[in-house]
């Protein structure tokens, strides 16, 4: 994997961590710095699994793959996060 590679899946992972909170109905309530990190790691992880599987170099596969895992990941870190609700008695 190249450093071009890696500065793409960064770049892939903090974009659809920042449209993740917009796809989403409702408030978030997820921090916008949560889901642009969670986007940018899941995004590398997606570009070394595209790179163990044999997809070298920059391809459509590759950013599908990045883009695809990110916004998974984006969508559960949002869905799951929530404030702590005080117990009322």
């Amino acid at each position: 994997m190249t450093s071009a590679g890696i500065v793409t899946a960064l770049a892939v992972g903090l974009a659809v961590g920042a449209l993740g909170r917009l796809v989403l109905p409702g408030r978030p309530s997820a921090p916008v710095w949560l889901t642009m990190t969670i986007g940018a790691v899941t995004a590398l992880l997606g570009a070394i699994t595209a790179w163990l599987a044999g997809v070298q170099g920059f391809s459509i596969l590759g950013l599908v793959v990045q883009a695809g895992l990110a916004a998974v990941a984006v969508v559960i870190v949002v869905a799951t996060t929530g404030k702590e609700r005080p117990d009322s008695r």
